[in-house]
């Protein structure tokens, strides 16, 4: 029966690629066995409870196979009509090219960039043994699942799997299954052009368990390895499964004509004639083969069912436990957590970094399901509280991660352990290296994740490391991410204020922008009250002749070079920006008084301030890389002085 799946699918597959003209016909086709053993016997998912927290999670790391995928949860009975598998890469279709976060049931990451999905296989694995070491008692098992992840030879190939591989392998994720498509092909052809290693070294050095020789198309074979992965209690586990792409085709096979591109008719018709499919019949599935899957889906639902009974029973004998778990699920909040991080006494001067640190040790005794890291710069990003203890391999109670120097691979692996639920992470680093991780942060804005980022060293007063550490375009480059929230707080007061507006913040990833330089408290005109707006007056804006906007540390350059203006006969008022895309909204619908001009003060590029200045405006930042050098001279060297501030403004009002 497996086999007449694996057959169905590759029919179905083909069929559905040949209709939209547009697709990758042949990991579907190639990998069709292994999807028919876990979606048909493996992995416990009932389709008519999606959500079910002790489901097994399934990552398609190999996007581009998504008919692999929509074809195996359509006949798992999930809502997806086989309408919707005709209407594959259409406009608002439920089968977009690749998968999709939320567009479709049943899919559990947006999979496409080569090797995301398989970091996020890592967090979720990794949710899982944390969220069992927390929940599960002696009496009751309520969570106890396994994460699956299908690979390619692209996968394989990124740089990010072997980041998250290292870490898996160092975690001990034991529950943690990979499936190598080793089909040899790739889009330009074999993938000796480019990629001879030994994939199998490269992972037992990981500290994995690599099963070899494994045959993709020999369902007994793929079940003994399955088995074998699941008997090993130390480590995760690759199978190496070898398999032909567009296996059946007569023409295409084990070529690169059948990656990217639909089969066509000759070769489908060839292709179902070899399996023994109705060959003029599009979109087939035997009515055995649904009857199949309908008996299975009663024995998953049934399944699942006994787990509500014992989670039921768990509750009941745990209630703090419940409590906590419901919580979690939620993101709840404590209700009084907003005023006990405002009411933090902070004194001045400090660096925003420190600030938000002492923030984030309120939240981390305030917020139990609140987890992070940084890549190995906590003592520098102030984010590690090592009274909650750390995960390492065997110990999973605790709630600091050390990522190591890997942040590609931080970034997919909290947005996996966000997806998971159960846990909300962060994850931190210097603001020059969200860089090496701007493909996860831009995931996890598509997907809406409400993954925290926390990005230190935020300017050229980094100082003495120079050009290389001192981020010029960052700040903008992350503001530019739809869907991402940045906050660049300009005190200890607007840093707390920043980390609650994080917090309540569920529906979409938030960058926290910190100094590494001491700031001093701004005196507020309008107060924080105004936070939420994205800016706010600091200064008194009646019959002014310039507003000044400034971000982060140079709200203070501001308020200085106010102060000197007004010694000249010239008002300035002084607007903080914590949040600029925020307040580029606040300001289209909410009038500001009228100046003789405006201004705007970053310590990074120059191009997006002239939407709140105007045309005619005066922005003074930086459209060239840093010095090294102490931060102060640096900064004074690239104009970052209030006397020269006052100059330029000078020259403007003439």
């Amino acid at each position: 029966m497996l086999k007449e799946v694996a057959n169905t699918v590759r029919g179905l597959s083909a069929d559905i690629v040949e209709k939209a003209n547009s697709g990758h016909p042949g990991m579907p086709i190639g990998c069709a066995d292994i999807g028919a053993l876990l979606f048909g016997e493996i992995m416990n998912l009932d389709a008519s409870k999606s959500d079910w927290p002790d489901r097994d999670r399934f990552v398609l790391s190999a996007g581009h196979g998504s008919a692999f995928l929509y074809s195996f949860l359509h006949l798992k009975g999930y809502d997806l009509s086989m309408e919707d598998l005709k209407e594959f890469r259409q406009l608002h279709s439920k089968t977009p090219g690749h998968p999709e976060f939320g567009e479709t049931e049943g899919v559990e990451t947006t999979t496409g960039p080569l090797g995301q999905g398989f970091a996020n296989a890592i967090g979720m694995s990794l949710a899982e043994k944390m969220l069992a070491a927390k929940y599960n008692t002696e009496a009751h098992s309520i969570v106890d699942h396994y994460t699956y992840t299908i690979m390619g030879d692209g996968c394989m190939m990124e740089g990010i799997t072997s980041e998250a591989a290292s870490l898996a392998g160092h975690l001990g994720l034991d529950k943690l299954v990979a499936i190598y498509d080793d089909n040899n092909i790739s889009i330009a052809g074999n993938t000796n052009l480019a990629f001879t290693e030994s994939v199998a070294d490269r992972f037992k050095a990981f500290g994995w368990q690599v099963i070899e020789n494994i045959d993709g198309h020999n369902i007994e074979q793929l079940r003994d390895a399955i088995n074998q992965a699941k008997s090993d209690k130390e480590r995760p586990t690759l199978i190496m499964a070898k398999t032909h792409i567009a296996l059946g085709a007569p023409n295409k096979q084990d070529t690169s004509d059948a990656h990217g591109a639909p089969l066509g008719e000759a070769e489908i018709k060839g292709l179902k004639k070899e399996f023994g499919l109705p060959e003029n019949e599009k979109f087939y599935i035997s009515t055995e083969v649904k009857e199949f899957f309908q008996n299975q889906a009663q024995k998953m639902k049934e399944q699942r069912l006994e787990w509500e009974k014992e989670f039921a029973a768990w509750a009941k004998a745990n209630p703090e436990l419940k409590k906590d778990w419901d919580q979690a699920m939620a993101l709840e909040l404590p209700a009084n957590l907003k005023e006990e991080i405002m009411n933090l006494e902070i004194e001045t001067p400090i660096a925003t970094r420190k600030s938000a640190g002492a923030a984030l040790t309120k939240i981390f005794e305030s917020v139990p399901y609140l987890v992070g890291g940084s890549a190995d710069l906590a003592p520098s990003n102030k984010t590690y509280n090592g009274e909650y203890g750390e995960v390492q391999k065997g110990n999973y109670e605790g709630r600091n991660f050390r990522f190591g120097v890997r942040e590609h691979a931080m970034g997919a692996i909290t947005n996996g352990i966000s997806l998971h639920q159960g846990l909300r992470p962060f994850a931190s680093t210097f603001l020059v290296f969200s860089d090496y991780m701007r493909p996860s942060i831009r995931l996890a804005a598509l997907m809406k994740q409400p993954v925290i980022y926390i990005f230190t060293h935020d300017s050229i007063f980094v100082g003495e490391d120079g050009p290389t550490h001192q981020p010029i375009e960052h700040v903008e480059a992350l503001r530019i991410i739809p869907g991402l929230k940045v906050m660049r707080p300009g005190d200890e007061e607007e840093a707390k204020a920043a980390w609650v507006e994080a917090l309540e913040t569920k529906d979409q990833p938030t960058a926290l922008i910190l100094t590494r330089q001491n700031l001093e408290h701004i005196e507020k005109y309008q107060g924080l009250n105004n936070f939420n707006n994205g800016g706010y007056f600091v200064s008194d804006p009646k019959a002014a002749d310039t507003i000044i906007f400034a971000s982060g540390s140079e709200v203070n350059l501001a308020e200085e070079s106010a102060k000197l203006l007004a010694e000249k006969g010239i008002k300035a008022a002084v607007m903080s920006v914590p949040e600029k895309r925020k307040l580029e909204n606040y300001i289209a619908e909410n009038e500001l008084p009228e100046v003789k001009l405006r201004v705007a003060i970053e310590a990074g590029v120059t191009n997006s301030w002239y939407k709140l200045v105007g045309r005619d405006g005066l922005v003074i930042g930086l459209d060239r890389f840093g010095l090294s050098g102490k931060g102060a001279e640096v900064g004074e060297e690239l104009g970052f002085k209030a006397e020269k501030v006052v100059a330029k403004i000078e020259a403007a009002l003439k």
